[in-house]
């Protein structure tokens, strides 16, 4: 356990959203400007490249085709130049940094979060397990092999998306791994002021039970940007509010005031023996668990459509060809292996 202290940044700006390569440059810059005010852990809002998909919540599916085939385009895949910039700021700056993405795999979009270390590595790509009502129009499902904690250069980091924190195993899976930082994003700009109070309870919420630190990013939208994804002023205002970004401790207890309008980054300085007074009290899954009485069983296989089977040459062509493994061994299978 560290016990020393980091400081965080939590970003909260406008996309690009006109372009992937837009939305790029400003998150290079954010990284910059947040570096140079000595901050170690950045965190960037939800799927914030090239931009949340405003769109879905505002129209019919009828007339999402455009729009959603645009999201296509501009969308990222892992690696590419993009991740390539975004890991080598990392490393120049030796920062740590949690970025939201439309992660496009052939032909399916994704919710994807991206970890990179300090040295620019990428520590952790994982999906959004279960995108949110209008979210499923445009995302496929994350799988359990992403609910990982990931040890990098400021400690032990976990980190989930938008309304999988209203998922207590999905938490649980983190809290179980000793996650000392926990980064979240919503997008922002969306449903109205209830959503910023409900954020604030569930980040607060997930501090206390984890007994971490919670550094929280969503996004901004401007006005003329409102105007653009619709024009009807009656829907605009579901493109308005809702945004909270802050940085916990793990007693529960905002580090600096929050951001709920406006762009900026938001700085804290994470006094990390503040997990251990925390723990003291309450440690969730140690000694405050009953393992004996409830658990958790997290399947951590990634999922996949196709799995290889492999035979002996001397396998009789007759025989009956065995059901798939259920367990984590991979022999006879093989996952993810190509032909």
């Amino acid at each position: 356990m560290r016990t020393d202290t980091i400081r965080a940044a939590a970003v909260q700006i406008a996309p690009d959203l006109s372009s992937r390569a837009g939305t790029i440059e400003r998150v290079l810059n954010a990284i910059a400007e947040a570096a140079d005010k000595g901050a170690e852990f950045i965190v960037f809002p939800e799927t914030f490249v090239p931009y949340y998909p405003y769109f879905s919540f505002v129209l019919p599916p009828v007339q999402q085709g455009a729009p959603h085939l645009e999201l296509y385009k501009e969308a990222v895949t892992v690696p590419s130049p993009e991740t390539r910039a975004v890991a080598e700021c990392a490393r120049k700056r030796g920062v740590v940094v949690v970025l939201g993405i439309n992660e496009r795999d052939n032909g399916s979009l994704y919710n994807t979060q991206l970890i990179f270390d300090a040295d620019g590595s990428l520590a952790l790509k994982r999906r959004k397990i279960t995108p949110t009502y209008h979210e499923r129009m445009v995302w496929g499902q994350g799988d359990g092999a992403g609910l990982k904690v990931v040890q990098t250069k400021v400690g032990r980091v976990g980190a989930l998306a938008c309304w999988e924190h209203y998922n207590p195993l999905a938490r649980y899976a983190l809290m179980t791994q000793h996650e000392e930082i926990h980064a979240a994003h919503f997008p922002g700009s969306l449903v109205g002021p209830i959503f910023a109070e409900q954020i604030e309870v569930t980040m607060r919420h997930h501090a206390l039970e984890a007994g971490c630190f919670v550094v929280n990013a969503t996004g901004w939208l401007t006005e003329s940007q409102i105007t653009e994804i619709h024009p009807d002023p009656l829907l605009q205002k579901g493109l308005r509010g809702g945004c909270m970004t802050c940085i916990i401790s793990p007693e529960g207890r905002h580090l600096a005031p929050p951001l709920t309008e406006g762009e900026g980054i938001l700085l804290a300085d994470l006094d990390m023996k503040l997990i251990t007074k925390r723990k003291r009290m309450m440690d969730s899954v140690g000694h405050y668990a009953r393992p004996e009485l409830l658990h958790l069983i997290h399947d951590t296989r990634p999922a996949t459509p196709r799995a290889a089977m492999h035979f002996p040459p001397d396998f009789p062509a007759d025989s009956p060809v065995p059901a798939p493994a259920q367990s984590a061994a991979k022999a006879p299978f093989e996952e993810n292996e190509d032909a």
